[in-house]
């Protein structure tokens, strides 16, 4: 009933109030040199199990912090972006299952929960502070949520770490040595640590590393999130100087702006200064790729935050995006089902546009895995997905003009372009990707 009146509430056309401007007060105080030092190590290929993949290989600037693609590919495939691809000699076994989200404004404070079915999340009640798939004295370290989501990409076969037997990341990772003498998370420490430069960097960062501590998992990953709230905190768009001085947005974006808090109620869950209110909601996107199956299971489906839950309510909701330079990070919804902006409005929980669902998408070749379109061929599988959504108002083409409009005045050069940017090298010495 909960997730049923919060979907009502998005499909109503009360007006609501503008956010507040955002202000240094909803962003944690920074260390430079943490922040140079989790830059370097966000574009270093060192922390995967092949040495070949690095954080910004599915998070670059160049694709406003996504990977351009639906859904993407990981180890095994070659490239960047749109062009990447796989070759003979070391075939992935399947897609990336959900489609990789940016990275704007994570550090800020009200980011709470992170990946599509929030599966890490803040929660005091727990020894670590933090709710995630492991066990708390894994996740005992993790300085908060944005570290602790590091931890998921690296012990992935198909994201960085590799499959079974090609290193011993992947290894390790295959047999269940994840903490502990041995374990995947010290070996990519002692990677990191056998390197004179981080070895250094690490030690000015942190005193305790300085006064002999050995470098752990935890101190990579917390390098890394504090470069990414620093990177890509954005609030400098035309919006936000709306906000803060008043300066008027385009007439086209003015008039979206009154749609988005108005008539058309996509301020009730797109809330706050960041345009999410963290909630999770089934509106009804396409499903396509592998889905979220473990190993062991044969279906394709992604059932989203009922994975976690496993409350009927939650079955096929997912976490509500923040929507800053939303109009640079497509292909667009959890699956990347849709290429175009405006297509994803028209069909946002739209129940009955499945069955004419247009399947354009950028997906790489990738022969001989699980039938991308396995779900949406099946009625049954589909019919699923439309019924665990209440229907949003439909949007005529006139008001998703002026909404894309609205969606614009939220991109932000700055953070776009990114701070530090890409560096000239990494300590490891290994190619970055540019």
């Amino acid at each position: 009933m909960k997730r049923l009146a919060a979907l009502l509430l998005c499909a109503s056309p009360a007006l609501a109030d503008l956010p507040a401007p955002v202000t240094d007060a909803d962003y944690a105080p920074l260390d430079p040199a943490e922040v140079r030092l989790g830059w370097l190590l966000f574009y270093d290929p060192i922390l995967s199990g092949n040495r070949n993949i690095s954080c910004a290989t599915c998070h670059h600037p160049r694709f406003g912090t996504s990977d351009g693609l639906s859904l993407g590919l990981g180890e095994g495939a070659i490239g960047l972006g749109p062009d990447r691809h796989i070759t003979a000699d070391n075939i992935p076994e399947q897609r990336i299952p959900r489609n990789a989200p940016g990275l704007f404004n994570l550090g800020a404070n009200e980011f709470t929960r992170l990946f599509h079915d929030g599966r890490i999340e803040a929660d005091a009640a727990r020894p670590s502070g933090l709710r995630t798939p492991m066990d708390d004295e894994m996740v005992t370290g993790f300085a908060s949520v944005l570290s602790a989501q590091t931890m998921f990409p690296v012990l992935s076969p198909d994201e960085m770490a590799g499959h079974y037997s090609e290193n011993d990341v992947s290894k390790a990772v295959r047999s269940g040595r994840i903490t502990g003498a041995g374990g995947a998370w010290q070996i990519i420490a002692e990677r990191v640590a056998a390197i004179p430069e981080y070895r250094a960097s690490f030690g000015s960062v942190y005193a305790d590393i300085a006064s002999g501590r050995a470098i752990a998992f935890t101190d990579i990953s917390n390098a890394i999130a504090v470069f990414v709230a620093a990177e890509w905190r954005s609030d400098t768009s035309p919006f936000d100087a709306f906000l803060r001085e008043g300066t008027p947005l385009s007439p086209a974006a003015a008039e979206g702006k009154a749609l988005f808090y108005g008539e058309a109620g996509c301020s009730a869950c797109h809330s706050g200064p960041f345009q999410t209110d963290h909630a999770f909601h089934a509106v009804a996107e396409p499903q396509l790729g592998p889905g979220k199956a473990e190993r062991f299971e044969s279906h394709s489906r992604d059932e989203g935050r009922f994975r976690v839950t496993g409350r009927a309510e939650d079955l096929f909701a997912f976490r509500t995006p923040s929507l800053r330079n939303v109009s640079a990070t497509g292909p667009w919804g959890h699956a990347g089902a849709y290429v175009t902006l405006d297509a994803f409005l028209a069909g946002h929980g739209q129940p009955a546009a499945l069955g004419n669902y247009d399947r354009r998408v950028v997906l790489p070749a990738l022969p001989n895995t699980k039938p991308d379109w396995i779900i949406l061929d099946s009625a049954k599988e589909t019919s699923a997905i439309a019924e665990a959504a209440t229907p949003l108002r439909p949007l005529p083409p006139s008001e998703i003009g002026s909404i894309l409009a609205f969606l614009d005045s939220l991109t932000d050069p700055v953070a776009l372009a990114g701070r530090l940017g890409i560096p000239d090298s990494v300590p490891s010495g290994l190619p970055i990707d540019r």
